[in-house]
């Protein structure tokens, strides 16, 4: 029988209504699901990167809406997870680094769904503000480990605490549960559990499905431990050390290739970078069989027409581009996340939109989805009159994008970094070193390999940009 989603009934309700009738009861707000990876590259889908498997992502995509222009404000775990979760900058909700911070004083979004009727669920890796795996407020479910986790249960731990019996454990609503399994697979037994047996099913649900993969160093699944082996994994012609890569670079980038986050020295390891994405990709593929078990969950409870699923990393990562790894710094594959919206009935089918998103657009955009009224401290807008289609993509003004990475004291090679791209311009400043400033034509140059910081023809383009990412940064 033809099944209408909820967000084609509310519309045809409403097509329906004499003029005279009473307004009709709000239709019951859309589920969400909101899908959050580890370190994943912009392209690292298969249907960017020939040779990857990720069918289930894929199909979102096929069957939504891609974004390849999303982007994080700032490329760091913690900050990053932060300003999904508040709505704001780095600098005003100061979780500046992956270091023990203060949660106190912010407010997590799905708070503000839960005062509308949401039942909230988080799964996963929390790993922003304090050190505890304990619940935090706006979410009635908790599931998650303290810190950066371990992909299997006895990760970590010394033969000796092994041979006792000891595991890795989960903080479940509270109390201490011991592991059983790989992490991508038992963070998705949880969520499948929770959605069949835990909620109250009358009310709308938000997932928060936080995972810890791909993180370094990544372990793959032992059904995918084989996989990829004969996959040509080719470094970007900016990985080579020559005198052209070195043009126009500052020196603490050259400097960074010979360190724990650059391709000569990675990790402190002699591992191959190709080795490494290897298992990355690998890594992924737990990943992608989760969100074909949630959406082969959501199809035979009839619930996939009326929910949202957003997919998308924390932050971008280097494969080797400027000599570089890891993530932090202000260049394209840093700042730059995959990100892809599916939801039947609500946003288009198979579409590619260019628009600009943020993390920071993440919480209004979801509050938006769901009726509530975002808060006065929300730094970003609502992405969802775009997202549908209502307004085009080419008629949509981007925000300038705004950058900043704090200096931090355990992974020292990369200094505080603020950055802005306007248009297709992006200017870069080191602070507390001194060192060469970058400026890129991106519509011109989309590997940022001729630095233009000096080039008279863009001094006026410079000083703009100066200013405009001066005046953005200053104290709220």
């Amino acid at each position: 029988m033809f099944r209408l989603s909820i967000f084609a009934r509310a519309a045809v309700a409403a097509l329906a209504l004499p003029a005279h009738a009473a307004t009709p009861a709000t239709p019951k707000p859309p589920n969400i699901v909101f899908i959050l990876v580890d370190d994943l590259r912009f392209d690292a889908m298969g249907f960017l990167t020939p040779g990857l498997k990720t069918p289930n992502i894929d199909a979102l995509a096929k069957n939504g809406v891609y974004f390849p222009n999303a982007v994080v404000t700032s490329s760091l775990c913690s900050p990053s997870r932060a300003t999904i979760l508040t709505g704001q900058t780095t600098r005003n909700h100061r979780i500046v680094d992956n270091n023990n911070s203060s949660e106190s004083g912010l407010t997590f979004f799905p708070k503000y769904l839960q005062e509308v009727g949401y039942q909230t669920a988080f799964f996963g890796k929390w790993h922003m503000g304090s050190a505890s795996d304990n619940p935090r407020p706006g979410f009635d479910h908790w599931v998650s480990f303290k810190g950066q986790g371990t992909y299997f249960p006895t990760d970590g731990l010394s033969p000796q605490e092994v041979a006792a019996g000891k595991v890795q454990t989960l903080n479940v609503d509270g109390k201490s549960v011991p592991r059983k399994g790989y992490i991508t697979d038992e963070l998705t037994d949880y969520q499948l559990e929770w959605l069949d047996h835990g909620r109250d099913k009358s009310k709308p649900f938000f997932i928060y499905m936080s995972h810890k993969a791909v993180h370094s160093d990544a372990k793959p699944a032992p059904r995918h431990a084989e996989q990829y082996g004969d996959l040509e994994i080719r470094l970007p012609a900016s990985a080579a050390d020559t005198p052209e890569n070195r043009a126009g670079k500052p020196m603490w980038v050259q400097n960074q290739r010979n360190s724990w986050h650059g391709v000569d020295f990675a990790y402190h390891s002699a591992r191959k970078i190709p080795d490494y994405f290897r298992d990355y990709y690998r890594t992924l593929s737990a990943v992608d069989d989760s969100v074909g078990r949630t959406l082969t969950y959501l199809s035979k409870n009839g619930l996939e027409k009326d929910t949202l699923i957003v997919f998308m990393s924390d932050n971008g990562f280097l494969m080797g581009e400027h000599g570089l790894i890891d993530k932090r710094n202000a260049y394209e594959p840093s700042v730059k996340v995959p990100m892809v919206a599916y939801a039947p009935g609500l946003l288009p089918r198979g579409v590619v939109n260019e628009a600009r998103v943020r993390n920071l657009d993440i919480a209004p955009t979801l509050l938006d989805v769901a009726g509530a009224k975002a808060p006065p401290q929300f730094e970003g807008r609502s992405l969802l009159p775009v997202a549908t289609g209502k307004v085009a993509a080419k008629d949509w003004t981007d925000d300038d994008f705004v950058y900043e990475y704090y200096w931090e004291w355990t992974f020292p090679h990369t200094p505080t970094t603020f950055a802005i791209e306007r248009g297709k311009l992006k200017y870069i400043q080191y602070h507390g070193v001194w060192d060469l400033e970058e400026l890129y034509d991106l519509a011109k140059d989309p590997d940022e390999m001729t630095n233009l910081i000096d080039d008279p023809a863009y001094l006026r383009a410079k000083i703009d940009l100066r200013s405009r990412l001066f005046s953005q940064l200053t104290n709220r």
